[in-house]
């Protein structure tokens, strides 16, 4: 907020729920940059053109989204930025709250990898299992230590968060360090039948099948000693539940390609538009019901 300001910026606070005064907000000021999670970013995006016929698009005038919080995939990106349209430009940044906040790390308009703030900033990567620092350029469990905060220091703070970091110049003549957008993390990472598997991963899978939506969920269960992976997805056209031939189709070509990329079998549920929570917030893509009943 104080940083956007130093700038010129002006930030209307507004937190994040009740859309409809967001979307008010936004026309009525002419916003053109926004600062959300991709989820909810997203979510307003669909809002948006839902009211359409009452609220022309043409009235938003978003060029810049700073996106972060949570992870999304450069798929996710491309999804957001085609439903604002316009022109919308959207970058992933980084950071935690035990360590200022947001801040630590941005993307610049090339989009290779986030600047690491390291005047404020000392980044390492770790192998999560030994804490042992890593070469390099390895990917690993990212550690930080913060070396300008005050009354609560940070000294190699495990994130959890999985990265790699790039010494190398950037192509925008910026010779900080960057990190590789989050790949997981040590703490959501599933493992199902000996694979390690990550949200991210079936995200990719899922954006560009145009039947469905944007939002999906993973339901992990146990049976005796397996577990088993469900991915629940939205469809777009709820008419389609009714037509069997078309929704077993479909449900196969989503299957086939969420197991080529996880390499194990997995079930996948159609379900009716909008019937999968929204969130404001962090969007939770995980529901683990391994140790219930």
């Amino acid at each position: 907020h104080y940083g956007l300001e130093k700038i010129g910026a002006t930030v209307v606070p507004t937190s994040s729920g009740n859309t409809e005064k967001q979307l008010k907000f936004m026309r009525d000021f002419g916003t053109d940059a926004i600062v959300a999670t991709p989820s909810y970013c997203m979510f307003l995006a669909e809002a948006a053109r839902e009211k359409a016929g009452e609220f022309p698009m043409e009235l938003y005038k978003l060029k810049l989204g700073i996106l972060g919080s949570e992870g999304s995939t450069p798929e996710m990106r491309t999804e957001i930025e085609q439903r604002w349209g316009g022109g919308f430009f959207a970058t992933d940044n980084y950071g935690l709250s035990e360590l200022n906040g947001p801040g630590m790390s941005g993307e610049c308009p090339v989009r290779d990898g986030l600047h690491i703030n390291e005047d404020h900033f000392l980044c390492e990567v770790i192998d999560s299992g030994t804490g042992e620092a890593l070469a390099p350029g390895s990917t690993g469990e990212l550690v930080v230590t913060n070396l300008t905060k005050r009354g609560l220091p940070m000294l190699r703070y495990r994130t959890k968060d999985i990265t790699n970091i790039n010494y190398e110049p950037c192509a925008c003549g910026r010779t900080t360090a960057r990190m590789h957008k989050i790949i997981g993390r040590t703490d959501d990472m599933l493992k199902i039948r000996g694979v390690n598997v990550f949200p991210t991963q079936v995200e990719s899978a899922l954006i560009g099948v145009t039947e469905i939506g944007p939002h999906y969920q993973l339901v992990v269960r146990r049976k005796g000693f397996a577990d088993s992976l469900e991915v629940r997805v939205e469809l777009i056209d709820g008419t389609l539940l009714d037509r069997y031939g078309e929704l077993e189709a479909l449900q196969r070509r989503i299957h086939d390609r969420i197991k080529a990329i996880l390499g194990i079998e997995i079930t996948v549920s159609l379900v009716e538009p909008k019937s999968i929570e929204r969130f404001t917030g962090k969007a939770k893509r995980v529901v683990d019901l391994r140790n219930e009943g």
